[in-house]
């Protein structure tokens, strides 16, 4: 019996050990591509194992409620030796890891329970306090207890303060009001922290991955680690087809997933069960099943968008209360909701507006074609309605495939060069468009935002420096490099990296990395210095020149931008809407500029910061919604194929009035009138 129990008391750590040998190997694999095939290689060394240890702490701990100081303290050991351990392929200190992460979340989720059996008034002495610097970690267990039931309170009486504008009304129920909001807080807070415990790829595997992903960020803010549905459903947001279950789901002010839209022809649609409208509760799918409330968001959309689930549970709740589950078998459609799409601006001196949401390319596919096609389609739609003028909108355009964006840039210049590209050798490749002529030779706005990247500043670049076109917008992210994803085995491969390879400069010899593209007219937006640019990314690849470069090419009289540029500057210092722009973001700024000042715990002071913000959301919302003057019509050809298709009738209306209210394309507008004249 002895003998027995000793097996049996070894094999946990025998499997453990064979798990962080195979993980060993995957994280040598990982850094063999990215010293071999990365743009700018770093070594390994005692930077790295810092940038890893204190990123993979602060995204295990970000708010230091969940490790003890003594906790912490065994895994900083670790801190200068992880480069060590991968140089020597000696894994050992994931056990640590594995094994105080596991009895740290265990802990917190003990705690939630105790907390869930105690009383919990309503009006507390209880203060929290916020800080800009991080805070230490606790010494003792029952600090970490007093701040979950602190932030549990919080968290309720702000749920009840969430149901009303009118605090008097809610101060009277908020004892009836509690019960219903303290289960469902203590419910959202077990979910999330079961999540961690039992996540789909496995618990040791969980802390791998965020390894290998720390890892990868080190070199740059874009390289990454894959595992296959990963993989598969970053290929599919950037595709023109993909598996799909036929549905577009939206989430809503209280963080639910509502259904949107239902695509004809789909699974969704075929299921006969789904209305628009319904909120899925929980996915299920390869044997596991997701709650949506505590899921993460990356989670969901792997299960959604990725080939390697292809039957999927939906439990959805209609208006009614009703809760009833459907199951789906994906199928391969046509992504709509990241395709090319046109309409006619204004009824004298029509201009065109081409929206290209991303750079998708048709990976699999023969017959279909990519982004640069689409926008030539569109083009010449557009043409036939004798259109005076081109916008074409990559507002919260993320980029995608460099191959399509070189094409449709060449769409618009008569022939030369677009782009230098850069490999870690530093050999300069020029990229050149062959094919003399346009597909449209008036003029052109581009428009951009805070969120148009990598190839969406490929395109405006060269516009830019053609002056074929008028950048107009905000600064883009500052995206200069190009990816690719490679395999670390070549045989049946499971993990991949999403490695940086190339890096390109503008034809001027001058690069867009790390400070984006400037717009000839800059445009107030909402939240303008809070925007995720690469300027605010530690390791962000630095931006640099080419000396020296001295490309011919052909520009276009600089003259007619300059003034059009002036003109605008003149209406958008006298708009009303741009003025409320900048007047909400001055407050903005105020408040997340300063200090926030410790909260007590009590219904009045919740309430108050929950509604803090009301005045400024509804000034954004007000802007947001605002009809500008401008008219919108389809083309004749988009108005004969939706007038006897209700779907496609009802997602041409749903574009048209996000058309009709966004203040940056009637300003595009009325800069295509000015260079009209």
């Amino acid at each position: 019996m002895k003998k027995l129990f000793a097996i049996a008391l070894l094999l946990p750590f025998a499997v453990g050990a064979q798990n962080n040998d195979k993980a060993c190997e995957v994280f040598s694999k990982v850094n063999t591509v990215l010293q071999s095939r990365h743009y700018k290689p770093k070594p390994v060394d005692d930077s790295l194992s810092v940038y890893v240890f204190d990123k993979v702490m602060e995204n295990l701990d970000d708010n230091r409620v969940l490790f003890l100081k003594d906790e912490y303290e065994q895994l900083a050991r670790h801190r200068h030796s992880i480069d060590d351990y991968i140089r020597n392929k000696d894994c050992a200190f994931f056990s640590d890891f594995i094994s105080i992460y596991k009895k740290a979340l265990e802990r917190s989720k003990g705690y939630i329970e105790e907390v869930g059996r105690e009383p919990l008034p309503f009006n507390t002495k209880d203060t929290i306090y916020y800080s800009k610097n991080t805070f230490p970690f606790h010494t003792k267990a029952e600090k970490i207890k007093s701040f979950l039931r602190k932030k549990i309170t919080y968290d309720i009486l702000e749920d009840i303060a969430q149901q009303s504008k009118n605090k008097d009304s809610l101060k009277v129920y908020v004892e009836v009001l509690g019960k219903a909001s303290r289960a469902k807080v203590l419910d959202s807070y077990l979910c999330k922290v079961n999540a961690l415990l039992n996540p789909s790829e496995g618990f040791d595997n969980s802390i791998y991955n965020q390894f290998y992903s720390v890892f990868c960020s080190y070199f740059d803010p874009h390289s990454t680690y894959f595992n296959y549905s990963e993989k598969a459903s970053f290929v599919s947001s950037i595709s023109t087809e993909n598996y799909s279950l036929g549905l577009y789901v939206s989430q809503n002010d209280k963080e639910q997933i509502i259904v949107e839209e239902i695509v004809p022809g789909g699974p969704a649609y075929k299921a006969d069960k789904i209305d628009k409208g319904d909120q899925i509760i929980k996915l299920a799918a390869n044997n596991t099943e997701y709650t949506v409330s505590c899921a993460s968001m990356e989670t969901i959309s792997n299960i959604v968008n990725s080939d390697t689930y292809r039957t999927v549970v939906l439990t959805l709740r209609k208006k009614d209360g009703s809760v009833y589950s459907v199951s789906l078998e994906k199928k391969v459609m046509k992504a709509e909701d990241h395709s090319v799409y046109s309409f006619v601006l204004g009824d004298k001196n029509p201009v065109g507006y081409i929206k290209v949401p991303s750079f998708y390319t048709a990976f699999d596919s023969d017959n279909n074609m990519g982004c640069a096609d689409d926008v030539a389609k569109e083009v010449v739609k557009l043409k036939k309605e004798n259109i005076k003028g081109l916008i074409i909108d990559l507002q919260y355009n993320g980029g995608g495939s460099m191959d399509e964006v070189i094409r449709m840039a060449g769409m618009f210049i008569n022939f030369g060069p677009v782009a230098v590209v850069t490999d870690k050798d530093m050999d300069y490749n020029v990229i050149k468009d062959f094919n003399r002529g346009m597909v449209f030779n008036g003029p052109i706005v581009v428009l951009v935002n805070g969120f148009s990247a990598s190839a969406s500043e490929f395109f405006a670049g060269v516009m830019q420096d053609y002056n074929r076109g008028i950048i107009v917008g905000n600064t883009t992210v500052g995206k200069a490099t190009m990816q690719t994803i490679l395999p670390l085995e070549d045989e049946n491969p499971t993990d991949f990296v999403k490695v940086t390879i190339d890096k390109f400069y503008r034809i001027t010899g001058h690069s867009s990395q790390y400070i984006g593209i400037v717009p000839d007219v800059e445009l107030p937006t909402f939240f303008d210095k809070m925007l995720p640019r690469e300027s605010g990314m530690p390791t962000a690849i630095k931006n640099d020149s080419i000396p020296g470069l001295n490309l011919r090419f052909s520009k276009m009289p600089q003259e007619p931008i300059k003034k059009a540029a002036e003109l605008s500057k003149i209406r958008i210092a006298s708009d009303a809407g741009f003025m409320l722009v900048s007047s909400v973001n001055d407050r903005i700024n105020a408040i997340y500029n300063n200090a926030k000042k410790p909260l007590n715990v009590t219904f009045d002071n919740v309430y108050d910061d929950v509604h803090s913000m009301d005045q400024i959301w509804k000034d954004i919302t007000t802007a947001s919604e605002k009809e500008q003057a401008f008219t919108v019509r389809n083309t004749a050809f988009t108005e004969e194929v939706t007038g006897y298709d209700e779907y496609l009738k009802n997602a041409n209306d749903f574009k048209i009035r996000s058309i009709k209210t966004d203040m940056y394309i009637n300003e595009a507008v009325n800069i295509l009138k000015d260079l009209n004249q």
